[in-house]
């Protein structure tokens, strides 16, 4: 949603809602710090702010956490402009190398991964979507090594960090509250997630909670939100920690380098901070925590990766490790928008009225509080999973909108695509009132790999998702597409005159719509990502060539 351009002139508004919630000021920051800590966490990010918040509980540990970034705006607090951050100073706005399997349809071949470059991470740019993995994920982690990564070890600490607001939810055992992470349905919801939820039932799917018993099934959703606006990380994790004298939180600290002892142990953090650099020792542990992009290349520019690309590079060899490889992301193929005759989506020219703001800003309500658009989400199985295993392949985000809904403002500025695909595909529905099915491979096949481009810690690295390169993965994601079809089919959509955009989709209109060719050509030509690289550290069996990390990190 495209709302960013408004947001300035509110801002004097905004100060209504810190007034109204203590819990959205800042963390203590700090222009200063010891030359020397027990622990050193890089990255204040979804991790790095929790696992800073967890070590300074012990009053006799001193902790110093490093954060290329600044702090959150009042911005970044409205969860309906997730999308307007990207492509801002709190992204780093990197982009993939051009793809050989897809991305046709944005320029260059080329996605555009946000990631968090502020208190919080990506926390603060992410959609709020409160899911879990399945608990076949986490056994599947210790299957292959992870031991204490199994579900019945994990499942605890989702408790424990959760302060969830819907009783209901909480009474099922699979919720809690008291912790830091405020968990909650959004105060307002469209006459659409209903519809949503109507459509899933129709075909099989239950009305349940996704994060309880059981996961295949369709749910509005919760999400990080506290009182209406973003809870982060940073909110959740490192704002009550204002009164811990042993925990320095320092911003705008770029990690160049780790350097290490004579016997390979890190001992020593290196970061620049306006135009000077510093190197900080650790008495006990360098905790990385800054994601699935920066941790890697931090490793490599300090000697920890393969070794081939390392002396390609002239970088000493500290660990030979597979350090950036096994890169995997959630992806979606973008495109189905469905056209409704009834004025009940998330428009802009509808939204921005003084009563929608002001609902927002002095009572956390409205509109703005929705998940980035996000109304429902659906946990289905294709044909290619067992329905009896209850381990989804692919979930559906049902978004009460579409691109064209602020006029293509934010979607033309974040996701890159061609201006060939956006007047041919996408301009004939600007402003109309719409909504999108976006189904999301879980499971992904194809994996990738990041490198460093250069020896330059200032130098993105190279990032190569190599999407849909696996066959299977476009199998399923053309299988996933039909159900959607079919859900657009059920008496809830059709009341709201649910009909696919029709215009011509450059590159794919040779093939007959919506046969398995047309599919698999839209999944290619406009593939998106949901912005969750991972494994490019991989955790796993300390005899396992491919691992990076062992279970105890």
């Amino acid at each position: 949603m495209g709302l960013l351009q408004y947001l300035p002139s509110l801002l004097p508004f905004a100060a209504l809602l810190y007034m109204r919630a203590q819990d959205t000021f800042v963390p203590f920051t700090k222009d200063y710090w010891d030359t020397e800590y027990d622990y050193i966490v890089v990255g204040a990010g979804s991790s790095g702010a929790v696992v800073a918040s967890r070590l300074s509980e012990d009053p006799n540990v001193k902790v110093l956490l490093l954060e290329a970034g600044g702090p959150e705006n009042q911005i970044t607090d409205v969860p309906l402009v997730a999308a307007s951050l990207q492509q801002t100073p709190v992204d780093w706005a990197y982009q993939t190398e051009p793809q050989e399997a897809s991305c046709f349809g944005l320029k260059g071949r080329r996605s555009r991964w946000p990631r968090g470059r502020v208190l919080g991470g990506s926390s603060v740019l992410n959609y709020m979507l409160y899911v879990r993995g399945n608990r076949k994920d986490y056994d599947n982690w210790e299957r292959l090594g992870a031991k204490g990564w199994s579900w019945k070890d994990v499942f605890p600490y989702f408790l424990k960090s959760e302060d969830n607001r819907d009783p209901p939810l909480v009474e099922s055992g699979y919720h809690a509250t008291g912790g830091y992470l405020t968990v909650s349905t959004p105060p307002y919801a469209t006459p659409l997630a209903k519809n949503y939820i109507e459509a899933g039932l129709a075909i099989g799917y239950p009305n349940i909670d996704i994060n309880g018993e059981r996961q295949g099934g369709w749910m509005i959703p919760q999400g990080t939100i506290r009182r209406g606006a973003r809870c982060s990380t940073s909110k959740a994790f490192l704002v009550p920690t204002r009164g811990r004298k042993n925990l320095d939180i320092v911003v705008f600290a770029h990690a160049t380098k780790i350097l290490f002892d004579a016997h390979r142990r890190a001992k020593a953090i290196q970061f620049d901070r306006m135009k000077n650099t510093h190197i900080i020792n650790a008495r006990k542990e360098i905790i990385l925590s800054a994601g699935a992009i920066n941790t890697p290349q931090l490793l490599m520019l300090s000697g920890v990766g393969p070794r081939h690309h390392l002396q390609q590079l002239g970088i000493p060899v500290v660990a030979d490790l597979p350090v950036g490889y096994n890169l995997q992301d959630h992806i979606y193929p973008g495109g189905i928008h469905i056209l409704i005759n009834s004025p009940v989506s998330i428009l802009q020219p509808r939204i921005i009225n003084l009563k929608d703001i002001n609902s927002f800003i002095l009572f956390g309500r409205g509109p703005f509080t929705t998940l980035g658009g996000v109304e429902t989400l659906g946990f289905i199985h294709t044909k290619y999973a067992n329905v009896s295993d209850d381990w989804p392949d692919v979930e559906i985000h049902f978004v009460s909108g579409s691109p064209v809904s602020d006029g293509g403002q934010t979607f033309q500025r974040v996701m890159g695509v061609s201006q060939e695909l956006w007047d041919s595909f996408y301009k004939p529905y600007v402003f109309r009132d719409t909504f999108s099915m976006n189904p999301v491979l879980l499971r992904p096949k194809s994996k990738g790999y990041i490198k460093l481009r250069s020896t330059d810690p200032y130098d993105p690295p190279i990032i190569d998702p190599k999407y849909l390169t696996h066959p299977q993965d476009i199998l399923t994601m053309v299988d996933s597409m039909k159900i959607c079809l079919s859900a657009i089919d059920t008496p809830a959509i059709q009341k709201v005159g649910g009909k696919l955009f029709e215009s011509p989709l450059p590159g794919c209109d040779h093939f007959p719509r919506h046969t398995d060719a047309f599919l698999e050509c839209l999944a290619r030509t406009y593939t998106a990502t949901l912005y969750h690289p991972v494994g490019t550290c991989k955790m796993g069996h300390p005899l396992d060539p491919t691992t990076v990390v062992d279970p105890h990190l």
